[in-house]
């Protein structure tokens, strides 16, 4: 069911879309929603309770499937409904796990086995399924999903892929078809501070088209996807979202979009390629060796050999030195990398003085309110706070604020901690200033 605020269209070019039914305000929650399906990434699976979603230090484990972890008796008792097939099928595949985007499938179909009602609001998606025009290695890929999903359901549900041939439209019922529509359609799940946590299926949602400069965002509270405006929205205006991170160049936020969602973005960014003179600006011979050390620190940074990855951004930085000014996008990426190592290593100075030099970049990059730039003047807010400097940390708090209030929302976990930020720095500061007098 569509939210009263929004209508399905054709959208010119981009098949099914939604669009405002009336002024929408900046700010103003669009749609909220719960998951038809979705899951914890493998690679969190023992940090993360299957049910809520939320990051724990010690989680109960599942005794049959050995997989799935809660925060306690109580998240478990209330996942098992939805546990007990996905558990049956994990032990059989035991010691192997299958991927995400096949837990998801299977899960999906457990749905909608259930939930008949959902099946075409699922189905009808604005996706893409011409399997026909896809490269042939990401059908190959795809081809081994769909295998794997099969050896999967084979032990609680051999027959269900058939059974539901007949619910299914007759574009669906190949285990391919149904993989290709997961993995196009699946929305990343991410906490508070936007690292990845799951995936989920979001039917209601999946006919949001891309925009490089969009104007919605998606937020997360546990799984409840949040819909919000980021600009003023005039009625029968299209409402769109960002596929993909989008503080990268054109060419490779196209590329991008073309192998993950096989489509050619002619947004007005995308054809003015709007900023990609300020993200290669400075002296290119010296841009090049950051360009070209990318890949190596992302490595070290995967491996989580923070040491040596801060040793190498740090390096690197002071090698360019002011050559290449703090707006060039792999100089802005190394920084947040030496951000990042800093944290891990408890090297709190370094970290502040390397989340202050982002600020005026990200400023520069993300002119609508984000959820990333609100979080990167969290984070060194924080670093601020930490380090006791306590006017800085309440404008950098101050200035999250601005950006979240939009985002978040008013009542979204992330905003009522940084409220409290604000007190706390206020009290602080009155504290300091009484005990002066």
């Amino acid at each position: 069911m569509m939210a009263p605020m929004l209508e399905r269209f054709v959208s010119p070019g981009k098949g099914n879309g939604l669009r405002a039914a009336g002024r929408i305000r900046k700010g103003e929650l669009v749609i909220s929603a719960e998951p038809l399906a979705c899951c914890v990434s493998n690679r969190l699976a023992k940090e993360v309770c299957h049910h809520c979603f939320t990051r724990h230090e010690s989680l109960l484990r599942c005794s049959q499937c050995k997989m799935a972890r809660y925060c306690n008796t109580t998240c478990q008792k209330q996942a098992w409904s939805g546990h007990k097939r996905e558990c049956k099928c994990l032990q059989s595949l035991l010691p192997r796990l299958p991927t995400d985007s096949v837990r998801l499938a299977a899960k999906l179909i457990f749905a909608l086995t259930v939930f008949q009602l959902h099946l075409y609001d699922f189905f009808l998606l604005n996706v893409f399924t011409d399997l026909t025009s896809m490269p042939e290695q990401k059908k190959q890929g795809l081809s081994q999903l769909a295998s794997m999903l099969e050896l999967y359901l084979q032990q609680e549900a051999p027959d269900l892929l058939q059974e539901m041939g007949s619910a299914l439209p007759p574009s669906c019922r190949e285990p391919l078809s149904l993989i290709a529509k997961v993995t196009c359609n699946c929305f990343t799940i991410s906490d508070g501070e936007l690292q990845e946590i799951g995936v989920g299926l979001y039917p209601s949602l999946s006919l949001l088209n891309h925009d490089c400069r969009p104007n919605c965002v998606m937020v997360f509270e546990g799984t409840k996807l949040e819909l919000r405006a980021v600009r003023d929205i005039d009625p029968e205006d299209e409402l769109t979202i960002s596929y993909i991170e989008t503080l990268s160049l054109t060419e490779d936020r196209q590329r991008q979009l073309e192998e993950q969602y096989h489509f050619t973005c002619h947004c007005q960014r995308c054809d003015s390629r709007d900023k990609d003179g300020l993200m290669l600006s400075g002296e290119e011979g010296k841009w090049r060796l950051l360009k070209e050390a990318l890949p190596r620190l992302e490595g070290l940074k995967a491996e989580s050999n923070w040491e040596t990855l801060l040793e190498s951004c740090s390096h690197l930085l002071s090698s360019v030195g002011g050559e290449v000014p703090e707006e060039n996008l792999y100089k802005l990426r190394i920084t947040d990398m030496a951000l990042d190592a800093s944290v891990h290593l408890g090297r709190w100075e370094e970290a502040m003085s390397y989340g202050v030099t982002t600020l005026p970049a990200y400023r520069q990059y993300y002119p609508d309110p984000h959820p990333v730039h609100g979080i990167q003047l969290m984070r060194v807010g924080k670093l601020q706070h930490y380090l006791e400097n306590i006017e800085d940390a309440l404008d950098t708090f101050r200035q999250a604020y601005e950006i979240v209030k939009f985002t978040h929302g008013e009542d979204h976990p992330l905003t009522t901690e940084l409220t409290m930020k604000m007190k706390e720095c206020h009290s602080e500061m009155d504290h300091h200033s009484s005990s002066r007098h």
